[in-house]
This record gives structure tokens, C-alpha cells and sequence, in this order.
């Protein structure tokens, strides 16, 4: 069986576990403590970061990007990163954005600084990245905002990588109740409709022991 290795509040996972969902792919899930910097993980992924994929092949590709690049080349069926050179080209650099912009001014100072810094004992949330986190998302959300009224979908007329990778990152946030989906009601309709698909249930259906989510977090009608 494909394995992904992951962590449940991972927005790198949630994307490649979104993908492989939309491109209908089997794959079983295993939790990986990456604090733990087991060997046998290591010798996978010298970096001892998770997603990594295992084929059934034997293959192991490591790192969100990687991996959803690869699964669009093999398994062309439902392509999320577009089918012209200019969709192709905006859909990778939206996920740029998400997974790099979005990440380091928002969710490491959210999710991070809340969840994941206590889990690698590396102390107490920091304050200041708190406030710059609630700072940064707004003007985020007003361009999530602005993509959805702009497009069918954030890069485009199909739903692509990039509204996974936003949908990602913001569904972590949201668990941990960071998301204020007042701010901008175009950007909760986009939400909404990239929640009600099949390939997020799984999504929804996470819970971390410790840690629960907001009642309207697995609420398609929220």
C-alpha cells in the first residue's frame, strides 16, 4: 500500500493528502513524530520533515512540492497544476504564496508559536509572533478575498494545487480557531465550497488529542 507519512495540523500534509483524495489515489496514513528523529524515518528523509510519500514501487519522494509535482506528471488524470504554460505558471506561483509568504508571516506565528513549538519542547508560544500573526492574516485573507471574486477558483477556472494550498493552511488555522471568517465573505464562500468536496471529509474528521476544534470547524454551513 502508498504510504504518506505526516502530522494530522501539517498544512504541507493536508495539501499532498488534498491531492492524492481529488486524483482518487489510494494511500494509507501513517502519523510521524518527527521530534523523535526515528532512523528508520530519517533514512528516508535526511531532513526529518514530513509529508513523504512511499510508492508501492518503493519509491520515497519527500517534500510537499515534490510530491504534488510528481503525482500531477504520473498520474495525469485530474490535473491540479494546470493544463496551459500560463495555468501551470500561476498556479505554482500561488502555491509559492501559500507555502511560503502565507507560512512564514501567518501560520508559523499561529500554529507554530500554539501547537507545534510545544510539541518539539522548544518552550513557550512568543508573543510577538502571536500579534504579527493576527497582524498578517488580515491582509492575506483580503487577497484570498480578492483571487476568489476575481476567478472561479483562486488561479483560475478549475480548482488547482493552489486552492489546496491555501485550503490547507487556513484548515490548520481554523482547528486552532485563528480563523476569523468574518473578515472577508467571499473568501468564507471559497472555503465552503473547497469544504464540501469529498476529497476534504477526511480533513474534517482530524482530531489531535489535547486539542478541539471549534464546533463550526467540521461544519459544511458554517
Amino acid at each position: 500500500m502508498r504510504i504518506l507519512h505526516h502530522l494530522p495540523l501539517s498544512p504541507a500534509c493536508r495539501k499532498v493528502r488534498l491531492a492524492l483524495h481529488e486524483k482518487r489515489i489510494p494511500f494509507e496514513l501513517r502519523a510521524e513524530r518527527i521530534w523523535e528523529r526515528r532512523e528508520e524515518f530519517l533514512a528516508m528523509n535526511p531532513a526529518g520533515t514530513v509529508p513523504v510519500l512511499e510508492e508501492e514501487t518503493g519509491l520515497v519522494i519527500a517534500d510537499s512540492s515534490a510530491i504534488c509535482e510528481y503525482l500531477d506528471e504520473a498520474y495525469p488524470d485530474m490535473p491540479l497544476i494546470g493544463r496551459t504554460h500560463a495555468e501551470r505558471a500561476e498556479v505554482r506561483r500561488l502555491v509559492a504564496w501559500f507555502d511560503g509568504k502565507f507560512d512564514r508571516e501567518v501560520t508559523r506565528n499561529l500554529y507554530f508559536e500554539k501547537q507545534l513549538k510545544r510539541m518539539l519542547g522548544r518552550g513557550n508560544p512568543d508573543a510577538g509572533a502571536l500579534r504579527a500573526g493576527y497582524a498578517n492574516i488580515k491582509p492575506h485573507i483580503e487577497y484570498i478575498g480578492w483571487l476568489a471574486e476575481s476567478r472561479a477558483w483562486l488561479a483560475g477556472g478549475q480548482i488547482s494545487l493552489a486552492d489546496l494550498a491555501a485550503a490547507a493552511h487556513l484548515s490548520c488555522l481554523d482547528y486552532i480557531g485563528d480563523v476569523d471568517w468574518s473578515m472577508n465573505d467571499a473568501v468564507k464562500d471559497w472555503y465552503a465550497r473547497v469544504k464540501s468536496r469529498p476529497a476534504f471529509r477526511p480533513i474534517l474528521a482530524d482530531r489531535v488529542s489535547g486539542l478541539t476544534p471549534p464546533n463550526h470547524y467540521a461544519d459544511l454551513d458554517f
